[in-house]
């Protein structure tokens, strides 16, 4: 995932100035809502994450802020960026929360992470963006132990056939304005290809674009 970060003379305080977080970079979407007291994860972020345990690597850190959002009692959370900016930003939520926290600078095609590793991988916003998500996938799979789980949240191509039409005709202006993101790919099928199988899906919209969110495990 190529990502374009501008220019920055201070890194930000993600406590104030990102208090809510974002999922990622290039998708600057809260991953909390409220204030004071009722501040807690989105809808998306807090489903993503229900219910996790061991060891989770998460591809792309954003601004860190989501580490806050996992439950609490995993063995570790790792978090593969491959942007230095990003990194940096997300180690002051890491050291905020009781979980261990590694980030590692790494290739999203070629995960630093080895065999059979991860109790659980979450895409968040990343698979529209890489260059090729069946090596991501592929990874993906590779990394995760027997009968561990991917959890995703992405964007998924239209099933109206108009709109399908418009998001790939959109897509090369879309692509450069947002970090790469491609809208008109089929994240469903390409999860199926790698050899997943799909154990729950939901299908939302925000802002008018279709996305799904679910889980699904290796074959």
């Amino acid at each position: 995932m190529a990502v374009r970060t501008p220019e920055h003379s201070e890194l930000p305080d993600t406590r104030s100035a990102l208090g809510r977080g974002m999922e990622q970079f290039h998708h600057p979407r809260p991953v909390c809502i409220g204030h004071g007291s009722d501040f807690h994860p989105t809808p998306q972020r807090e489903r993503l994450t229900a219910g996790l345990t061991g060891r989770v690597l998460e591809i792309g850190a954003g601004d860190g802020v989501k580490l806050g959002c996992f439950p609490s009692g995993l063995d570790e959370i790792v978090l593969i960026e491959p942007d230095p900016f990003l990194r940096e930003v997300a180690r002051t939520p890491a050291a905020e929360i009781s979980t261990p926290v590694r980030i590692l600078d790494g290739d999203l095609m070629t995960l630093p992470v080895a065999n059979a590793s991860c109790d659980a991988v979450v895409c968040s916003l990343v698979l529209c963006c890489v260059p090729r998500p069946e090596a991501t996938l592929s990874e993906v799979r590779r990394v995760l132990r027997p009968g561990g789980e991917l959890r995703f949240y992405e964007h998924q191509r239209s099933g109206n056939s108009v709109v399908a039409l418009i998001e790939t005709m959109a897509t090369p202006l879309w692509a450069r304005a947002c970090g790469g993101c491609h809208p008109a790919r089929d994240t469903v099928a390409a999860i199926e290809r790698a050899g997943f199988g799909i154990e729950r899906l939901d299908r939302l919209s925000f802002d008018h674009v279709s996305h799904v969110l679910g889980v699904a495990r290796p074959r």
